[in-house]
């Protein structure tokens, strides 16, 4: 018996991206171009492979929430100064923000079995207080890395996450909920990024952040993978 390859979920893994990609602004086709290989490799990964399966656990679902609440706080604290300061007044982050939604999760998940403190998320947390500091627009390839995921990939790890909390009587996650049609969330952000006053050599900085972005994300992905390697089994919820 062979066990069914789960769906990818990057946009660069579907034919209608070359048609998605026809509308996008030069800055977001960079962006977009640059992150394609640190995209797929982040999908192969065990955690990423087995929540697209249905397979990943409760835990592993509430130590990913815990490690993404303190990083998103402190973007959403930040991020509006510094993109206004750098041409992107008009970025939404009113609608895009995540962080209430986190600490909902995470409080509503405080009675799964604890999980240990994410160094990975650690050390990402640490690069973006030291980006928004020093160097903003390399702050702002996390920004796109993250929100722009959560309205794409995301929406499809929502489905299986959903499944997987209520197979043992949890309710579904908020991260992954927006208030308003992710193709218009993902249209202004986009948008955002094209209003963006930066130099040529800003620009390539951007670029070589978003994909050293994947990578922090890629580190989490392979803590979450050794969480479940580690944990001791238990029965789920009748």
């Amino acid at each position: 018996m062979t066990t069914a390859i789960p769906p990818a979920i990057s946009d660069h893994a579907r034919p209608a991206d070359v048609q998605a990609r026809k509308g996008f602004g030069p800055r977001v086709r960079r962006l977009h171009a640059r992150i394609g290989a640190a995209h797929h490799k982040a999908e192969g990964m065990a955690f990423s492979r087995a929540l697209l399966a249905g397979e990943a656990s409760p835990r592993q679902l509430a130590a990913l929430i815990r490690a993404l609440a303190p990083a998103y706080e402190w973007i959403e604290q930040a991020g509006p100064e510094l993109s206004s300061a750098l041409g992107a007044p008009d970025f939404p982050w009113a609608v895009l923000s995540r962080s209430e939604a986190l600490r909902q999760d995470v409080a509503h998940l405080v009675g799964l079995e604890a999980t240990p403190p994410s160094a990975a998320a650690r050390d990402w947390l640490d690069r973006l207080r030291t980006l928004a500091q020093q160097e903003p627009h390399r702050f702002l390839a996390h920004v796109y890395v993250r929100y722009g995921g959560d309205l794409s990939g995301g929406q499809q790890l929502a489905e299986q996450a959903t499944a997987i909390l209520s197979a043992h009587s949890l309710a579904p996650l908020r991260f992954w909920q927006f208030d308003r049609p992710t193709a218009a969330l993902k249209q202004a952000l986009h948008d955002a990024f094209e209003q963006l006053d930066l130099s040529d050599a800003e620009d390539a900085e951007l670029l070589e952040e978003a994909e050293l972005a994947f990578h922090a994300t890629q580190r989490l992905l392979a803590e979450l993978g050794d969480l479940e390697a580690l944990a001791v089994p238990t029965e789920p919820a009748a």
